[in-house]
């Protein structure tokens, strides 16, 4: 099932769908004309085959420039997966130990306590550092090296190791510095030459300027009275305003060039839905896809390494209650975030988008959007096109 079609508001929807997935074409254009959905793709690989990749819609607010083939969108939190990747492939190496105290490769970040802090923490959003004690404005986030000295000496917010804490933006400068300590290479830098480069994926942290014409522009989400599932209270705890808005991030925010050229690991991955797929199809084909191995099999198998379940000390119950990290994505479990099988995992980017992998069934999925929702995770849209994945498998 290929070529072009326009449904119920008139958004025409392009690309390839084979027969078996047609539920997922279905979902994707009941996005446009039911949930609101502005430019979008998405994508499935299966077996190392491009089995679903469609994409419709506007690229900016105005509706002037249509959602291409090769539009990207910045993607928040999506980005964490692939980040999280690069770490594995310095361990499968035997370059990075996870279970090495961070200030093994980083010597100043043992300061303020934090000299037991395992790599394996920082994966996990078990680390206590969920954000900056101190006020951070977005500028400072772009400063590589002013965010992560200050990252280094500030004191952890709970006993590392104990419980998770969503590092909302703190995530990709921490994982990504030990990156960098160990390879030389920035993170973007790293996963390019050993990553996307390889794969052939059309993803990356930041943008090249040259690439500045094919970037979606981001809408921001509208407000939600009790504040969406950001927060599990009307008065968030400390590390909760920490995590969430310090800086505080928004469309107008991603949609600036300082945004689009900087690397924040955490947030600022841009890709189209395709690029998204082919990085998390690295776990759904336990460390190879499309005849590049970039993992072992054990290796693959250790990112989905549950690190236990407990209620999020950042995001509480908005989440649908206790949730579990692995060693860089999330679990689907119990309540199938990411499918029916509890040991899928993937990643949401605030706003809508997301990545996932399914090992058992070879399967991976990457979905981007510009018009964000009010949620952090599990957005209508997000789960309509993952419960109809599941329905057509």
């Amino acid at each position: 099932m290929s070529g072009n079609g326009r449904h119920g508001d008139g958004t025409r929807v392009h690309g390839h769908c084979e027969p078996q997935f047609a539920a997922v074409r279905r979902a994707f254009e009941e996005n446009f004309g039911t949930r609101g959905e502005l430019g979008a793709a998405v994508a499935v690989v299966r077996g190392g085959r491009t089995v679903v990749d469609l994409w419709g819609g506007w690229a900016d607010a105005a509706r002037t420039r249509p959602w291409e083939r090769d539009t990207l969108v910045n993607v928040w939190s999506t980005t964490k997966g692939p980040v999280a990747l690069c770490a594995h492939v310095l361990a499968d190496r035997g370059l990075l130990d996870l279970d090495a105290p961070v200030a093994a490769y980083w010597p100043e970040f043992a300061a303020a306590g934090k000299d037991r802090v395992l790599v394996r923490h920082l994966l996990s959003h078990r680390a206590g550092l969920a954000g900056l004690r101190e006020p951070h404005s977005l500028e400072q986030l772009c400063d590589w090296e002013l965010t992560t000295q200050r990252l280094a000496a500030t004191a952890p917010w709970w006993e590392p190791g104990t419980r998770s804490g969503y590092h909302a933006l703190t995530y990709g400068h921490l994982v990504g510095e030990v990156v960098r300590r160990v390879s030389g290479l920035s993170p973007g830098a790293f996963l390019r030459r050993e990553v996307t480069g390889p794969l052939g994926a059309d993803f990356g942290i930041g943008v090249v300027e040259k690439d500045f014409g094919r970037v979606a522009e981001l809408v921001q989400p509208p407000v939600v009275p009790d504040g969406g599932q950001a927060t599990a209270s009307a008065r968030p705890a400390p590390v909760v305003i920490a995590a969430l808005a310090n800086p505080p991030a928004s469309a107008a925010a991603a949609n600036s060039p300082a945004w689009r050229t900087a690397e924040i690991p955490a947030a600022n991955g841009h890709g189209t839905a395709l690029g998204v797929a082919e990085v998390y199809a690295v776990l759904a084909g336990r460390g190879t896809h499309r005849g590049v191995r970039l993992l072992s099999p054990q290796a693959a198998e250790r990112v989905r390494e549950g690190q236990g379940r407990c209620l999020d000390l950042v995001l509480g119950a908005g989440l649908g209650g206790e949730t579990e990290a692995g060693l860089g994505l999330w679990l689907s479990g119990p309540q199938g975030s990411y499918g029916p099988n509890p040991r899928a995992l993937g990643h949401d980017g605030y706003g809508g988008s997301c990545g996932l992998a399914d090992p058992e069934a070879g399967v991976a999925l990457g979905y981007v959007m510009n018009r964000m929702g009010p949620h952090i995770a599990d957005d209508p849209r997000k789960t309509a096109l993952v419960e109809a994945l599941y329905g057509a498998l």
